[in-house]
């Protein structure tokens, strides 16, 4: 199966999704966008494909472009929101052949968004997840060595613990709070 056809199964897998959930689930809150229902993230998901065959796909997807794909559909029913995205699907098709398949990342990752927001699990066993976990972890790796190659490739780079360049010491983890003090019957 190659990315186009993976994202055209994300497509379906959603579209089935949605097509289960009455308009109250689709209100839930996405928490992995939490400034948004389930059905503002299908708003994007559709918007998304619309805005990339218009040719209007900026680099960064940034918030400004994503909430206006939002609310450019605030006033649509789920229904009218698969009616479009459905129709946009063999342009999106053509497009990805051409350009890429950017658009299978935004189909699987908000699925899997979707899917934890109304409790649904499903679709990590497809292949789209499958391509979509790989890229990403190719892209981490590459991150990652790249960091790890800047200041160790110089022999002259200081081994001290505490002589970590600044770029990475801002990744430290949280201090762990203090555990509960708890009363205990009887006890001082």
């Amino acid at each position: 199966m190659d990315e186009v056809e993976a994202w055209q199964e994300a497509q379906e897998r959603v579209c089935a999704l949605v097509e289960e959930l009455d308009a109250e689930t689709l209100e839930t809150r996405v928490p992995a966008t939490p400034d948004w229902t389930g059905r503002d993230l299908l708003s994007h998901m559709v918007g998304l494909g619309a805005d990339v065959l218009a040719g209007d796909e900026p680099d960064d997807h940034n918030a400004t472009w994503t909430q206006a794909q939002v609310a450019a559909r605030r006033d649509r029913s789920a229904a009218e929101l698969l009616e479009e995205w459905r129709a946009l699907a063999d342009g999106l098709v053509a497009w990805m052949r051409e350009h890429g398949t950017r658009p299978l990342g935004d189909a699987v990752i908000h699925e899997q968004d979707l899917r934890g927001a109304v409790g649904r699990p499903g679709g990590r066993d497809s292949t789209g997840f499958a391509m979509i976990r790989d890229r990403m972890a190719a892209r981490f790796g590459r991150a990652v060595g790249a960091a790890h190659r800047g200041p160790a490739a110089r022999p002259d780079y200081p081994r001290r613990r505490d002589a970590v360049p600044r770029r990475l010491r801002r990744a430290r983890p949280a201090a762990r709070p203090p555990a509960p003090r708890v009363a205990h019957e009887g006890v001082a």
